[in-house]
């Protein structure tokens, strides 16, 4: 008796549903999530809104999926940097690099975060969100803590002020930041990490370095009388 074969899965479906979520992503990221219907989707998908559901049973899985998988990439990447054991001042560097590059791999994601957690938090579906906020605010915190005790940043650093800058600044990226442009994640990242850990106006030698990097006046009497030559009147 022949066995019923298995239906197979084509190699293509799982590379179209990326698709699908990359165009919901940047929906949801211009619009807003409660403007955007499964219609708008589809219309910027080339496709009939019943065909998206053939992929997905409503907006709301295609939302919780695309933060669910920006926050995964982010906390795989996160996870890597705070168990290296590196000291405080290089976890803050790489936090801070890491977070540039999901930026570039997820920023209509990053954007959606941005703009949509404070509604989302307060539906069972999206808890998630509410509990990676906790575990993102331990993650800096602890850091930036370490790094006051180790003297690795300044005694009088406000931590949760601090925190909350780097937080915004970094994040706040989604919102100008587009991936192919004239400087990589890397780069963005460098020059961010140079202006909060350095500043961004350059620093005067104290007055005493300054006085010793001055030339000092010969005490021979020949350099101290005019030598005829220019100037002399």
């Amino acid at each position: 008796m022949p066995t019923k074969k298995k239906p197979q899965v084509s190699a293509a479906a799982p590379a179209r549903r990326r698709e699908l979520l990359d165009t919901a992503a940047e929906v949801f990221a211009e619009q807003g999530y409660n403007a955007t219907t499964v219609r708008k989707i589809a219309d910027h998908a080339g496709m009939l809104a019943g065909s998206l559901y053939y992929h997905f049973d409503s907006k709301e899985s295609m939302l919780e999926e695309i933060l669910r998988t920006f926050l995964d990439e982010l906390w795989d990447g996160y996870d890597t940097v705070l168990g290296a054991g590196l000291g405080p001042r290089e976890t803050l560097q790489a936090l801070v690099t890491e977070s540039f590059r999901e930026i570039d791999r997820h920023r209509a994601a990053v954007a959606i975060y941005q703009k949509e957690s404070k509604q989302l938090v307060v539906q069972e579906r999206f808890a998630f969100l509410a509990a990676s906020q906790r575990r993102f605010e331990k993650a800096w915190l602890s850091t930036l803590e370490r790094g006051v005790a180790e003297r690795a940043f300044r005694a009088d650093l406000d931590v949760r002020l601090t925190y909350r800058f780097v937080r915004d600044t970094v994040w706040v990226a989604a919102s100008w930041y587009r991936p192919g442009g004239q400087h990589s994640p890397e780069e963005i990242a460098r020059q961010y990490l140079s202006m909060v850990l350095d500043g961004i106006a350059v620093r005067e030698q104290p007055l005493g370095a300054r006085e010793s990097s001055w030339p000092r006046p010969t005490s021979s009497k020949r350099s101290a009388r005019p030598s005829g030559g220019a100037g002399e009147g």
